[in-house]
């Protein structure tokens, strides 16, 4: 039986979080913007690893006593190292999971790059430094909600508007539509919440706005009913501002439908695990970026899984798959779309794993670890940041379990795909105004150019 909560439920597909002001932009694309032409289009793509991934069992040294030093941190959770996947950084021997095949074989063809040790900082950081009291630590280290926030907002000391929602604030103006430059098609993220922009979010294979429901004649009489109070005159200013947004929204939500429907079928076959779908759903919006008027955007997918405290081997086996799979059809995507060079697709988690197992043949929380970056733009077959001394209690371990401190901060990391963005020297600072902690020469990265 349809009853007022499934109409409800079924009236829109955005994020409840500032819901009218999604709508009331939505609303507002007009027929200009979807003629307007995109040739300096570009793309950041976050996916976030939910739950903290293992960084030690995604990228390995390979060097004799890099590998010597890997196995005897963590003997019982060891990937084999004639298992893994070989590549090498400036002449210095890695291997990738051995699941990671097709990331190897973007890096091998100069269009993945790997990042060392990378966490939130808020200053440059040894352990000498932490012991003595003289560098400051982010505010609760090692805790999953705090992370999180905190890489989704650059701020290491608590909550504060997204880093990719500030990017969307300075570089808004380079759209000819006022259809939001963040997308979200994993919920709501607060990596894209911005001073004056939102995001809006999309799930993966849904139409987006209202949906029909039940028999033809029942629900042209409920659209008939809604437009009615919708249109209806109160008199009262607030009732009548609140009915136009939801009239903007729907259209709005008609005209996007639309424009997706107007690309036509990917021939890019995605796997059907939710990252896949959802990559799939950012790859279909990328494809009627003219149609939208679209010259920049952000989009936000994530996965979850990677709080592996027990049996950490089969299950991190099947998400490192996953990701694979899913980035390699997406890269593929791009291709197919013309925008290899006009997409950056990136990884981002929490924190890292503890370099020494738990006692359930699993990993702990940590601090930094390791990323990849993956695009046409992307300095590839290389490797940027120092990779940590795989040594418990050594002089990269913040504990005595292999905590490793991170060596480049999530500003430096985040800047550096701020910049390819398009974000100028001095909006960079103010966006990450944390940046300025680090030393000017490495406040870019330099994995992506121009």
């Amino acid at each position: 039986m349809n009853s007022r909560r499934n109409f409800l439920r079924n009236c829109c597909s955005l994020g409840a979080a500032g819901a009218s002001v999604h709508l009331s932009r939505l609303g507002l694309i007009s027929a200009h913007a979807q003629s307007i032409p995109t040739p300096n289009y570009k793309a950041l793509v976050c996916i976030f690893l939910f739950g903290g991934n293992d960084g030690n069992n995604t990228i390995i040294p390979l060097s004799a006593g890099g590998y010597s030093a890997y196995q005897a941190m963590r003997p019982n959770i060891a990937l084999a190292a004639n298992t893994l996947r070989p590549v090498s950084a400036a002449g210095v021997p890695y291997g990738l999971h051995p699941r990671l095949q097709n990331i190897q074989a973007l890096y091998n063809a100069n269009k993945a790059a790997m990042v060392f040790n990378v966490g939130m900082l808020v200053q440059p950081t040894t352990k000498a430094a932490l012991r003595n009291g003289t560098a400051a630590a982010p505010r609760n280290l090692y805790s999953h909600s705090d992370q999180t926030l905190q890489w989704q907002t650059s701020n290491p000391m608590g909550p504060g508007l997204g880093w990719c929602g500030r990017v969307a604030d300075v570089m808004s103006n380079q759209n000819a539509t006022t259809f939001p430059l963040s997308v979200s098609v994993q919920g709501n993220a607060a990596q894209l919440q911005g001073l004056n922009t939102r995001p809006i979010n999309l799930s993966p294979g849904a139409q987006f706005g209202l949906r029909r429901f039940g028999d033809g004649r029942a629900m042209d009489a409920r659209e008939a009913g809604l437009q009615q109070v919708l249109t209806f005159d109160t008199g009262m200013q607030m009732i009548a501002a609140a009915s136009g947004v939801m009239q903007r929204a729907v259209t709005g939500a008609q005209e996007i439908n639309r424009a997706l429907q107007s690309g036509g079928a990917l021939t890019t076959v995605f796997p059907q695990t939710n990252l896949g779908r959802q990559l799939e759903q950012v790859a279909k919006v990328m494809q009627v970026r003219s149609q939208l008027g679209m010259n920049r955007q952000i989009f936000f997918c994530g996965m979850g899984g990677f709080d592996n405290h027990s049996d950490q081997l089969p299950s991190h086996d099947n998400l490192m798959g996953q990701i694979d799979a899913a980035v390699q059809a997406f890269y593929t995507a791009t291709g197919e779309l013309g925008v290899v060079d006009n997409v950056t697709t990136f990884t981002e988690s929490e924190f890292g794993r503890t370099g020494n197992p738990s006692s359930s043949n699993g990993s702990d929380h940590a601090w930094g670890s390791h990323h990849f970056v993956l695009g046409g733009k992307v300095n590839g077959g290389r490797a940027f940041g120092t990779f940590p001394t795989l040594e418990l209690q050594g002089p990269d371990d913040a504990g005595n379990r292999g905590l490793w401190i991170p060596t480049s901060s999530l500003e430096q990391y985040a800047a550096t795909l701020a910049s390819w963005f398009g974000v100028g020297a001095g909006d960079v600072q103010n966006v990450f105004p944390n940046l300025r902690n680090f030393l000017a020469s490495t406040q870019n990265m330099g994995f992506l150019r121009a």
